[in-house]
């Protein structure tokens, strides 16, 4: 069609997160570790998590719904709605045709669309999917919707306070406040056994912890300077981090993103001439001849580029990582909270004109560093300031949330174990403390078909 196409990105946002939490403090009591070990060492304060009342489809129903009532959404309006999870219920039944029930309710089903899934990139692909919709010739002028969520779970040990959960939800089309630029991302794909799930009788993941890092900072070394190479191909004066007004990195937990954002500039240094090394980098030299495949577990780099960047991440990342620190890893979603938290940070007019990159990488491995402007186009202010308000609203609701007892949380956890793949089923979770507005399972029955209703 040829309708109008222009600064095509996020119109909405919106964000979902359960009612309950664990405090990281008190688990780290009730695990027996050391104090600080999850709080300090893992840089978390607190870990959403749901009872046997949420699942994938679900959360996802919750933020859909969300989204479509507080923009007003005409559902005819919506022709494609893509769905980012590695949370698999199903083999073969999509979470996106779960959500089309309230879209049947109107009588729209003309939508295009299905589910992504790669560990935590599925919700960037998706993403993508969208953006290339609305950019192609098969659009029809309607706008999409890409929701990203997913319940991220662990067996007890040192990986369960890595958990979280959570759902973001995204209207995408034309004139919109956040514009995805083109002809810059780049990728990096790999087949790497880091994380896994192959034992579909179970939540939870295979995990080589050390084998996930070097994997998650390999990505980023190769996508950050590809991404480089292309922007300065679009832009001869783009000097890599100095030149982005925000860093987001996909979030497993905060440590790693402030150690993510100091191998950013190991990398700038990497890349510097030898007077621009002698000038910005003034007391690093001594690692000029470091190569960075070497370097994934050298601390002494690492602790010496923490520092030097240390007020970087306080001005380009921090800011992101507010949601992430009080809910976990929504793996799918993680990025995408980080984004939300970047934009209630700061106000409308601070934020108009911005540039900022994005790091969304999903284990196994597939990887891709992007970037995002806030529109100059001060006909869209109104909408980047309507987003921000209700992102504000979303992430007022961590407030809250209830604490749950270390020992009450087990024992949640052992009840979604134990009943992962029964069949008849009715959950035993409390209605009362979930959020108004939330769906929740009401059961399975003994043909495995799930049947909710939404709390009002």
């Amino acid at each position: 069609m040829g309708t109008k196409r222009e600064n095509v990105g996020i119109l909405a946002m919106e964000l979902y997160v359960p009612s309950q939490y664990v405090d990281q403090t008190e688990l780290e009591k009730f695990d027996n570790v050391s104090a600080g070990k999850y709080t300090t060492g893992l840089g978390q304060q607190k870990m959403a998590f749901c009872s046997d009342r949420e699942d994938i489809n679900s959360i996802c129903l919750t933020v859909l719904q969300r989204l479509i009532e507080r923009n007003n959404l005409n559902l005819h309006d919506i022709g494609r709605l893509e769905v980012g999870t590695e949370t698999i219920i199903d083999k073969s039944k999509s979470v996106k045709t779960f959500l089309m029930s309230l879209f049947e309710k109107e009588g729209a089903t003309d939508i295009e669309g299905i589910d992504t899934t790669n560990a935590c990139y599925g919700g960037t692909a998706a993403l993508f999917n969208a953006i290339n919709w609305v950019e192609s010739s098969s659009w029809d002028g309607r706008n999409a919707i890409v929701i990203a969520g997913d319940v991220a779970v662990y067996n007890k040990g040192p990986a369960r306070p890595t958990g979280g959960a959570g759902a973001v939800a995204m209207l995408i089309g034309p004139d919109a406040p956040l514009v995805f630029d083109c002809g810059v991302r780049a990728s990096y794909m790999r087949h790497v056994f880091d994380f896994y799930k192959p034992d579909l009788s179970s939540e939870f993941p295979y995990l080589d912890g050390k084998l996930s890092i070097e994997c998650y900072l390999s990505a980023l070394d190769n996508c950050y300077n590809l991404f480089c190479k292309k922007m300065q191909k679009v832009d001869t004066n783009f000097k890599g981090l100095l030149s982005l007004d925000g860093m987001l990195f996909h979030t497993p937990y905060c440590k790693l993103v402030q150690k993510s954002l100091a191998r950013l500039c190991f990398n700038d240094f990497l890349n510097a001439s030898k007077e621009v090394r002698e000038k910005n980098f003034s007391g690093l030299l001594e690692f000029s001849n470091h190569k960075r495949e070497e370097t994934y577990f050298d601390r002494d780099l690492e602790k010496a580029f923490m520092k030097h960047s240390q007020d970087l991440f306080n001005e380009k990342t921090k800011p992101s990582l507010h949601v992430a620190t009080n809910i976990g890893n929504m793996y799918t979603a993680s990025l995408y909270g980080g984004l939300a938290s970047y934009l209630i940070s700061k106000s409308p007019d601070q934020l108009i004109g911005k540039k900022f990159a994005l790091f969304s990488y999903g284990s196994g491995l597939a990887s891709t560093m992007y970037s995002i402007n806030i529109c100059k186009d001060m006909s869209v202010g109104s909408k980047l300031e309507k987003l921000i308000n209700s992102l504000h609203e979303s992430v007022s609701m961590l407030d809250k949330r209830h604490v749950v007892e270390p020992s009450k949380f087990s024992e949640l956890m052992d009840i979604r174990t134990k009943n992962y793949h029964t069949a008849p089923y009715e959950p035993s979770g409390s209605l009362d403390s979930l959020f108004p507005g939330t769906y929740y399972l009401v059961k399975i029955d003994d043909q495995r078909r799930r049947t909710y209703d939404r709390r009002l």
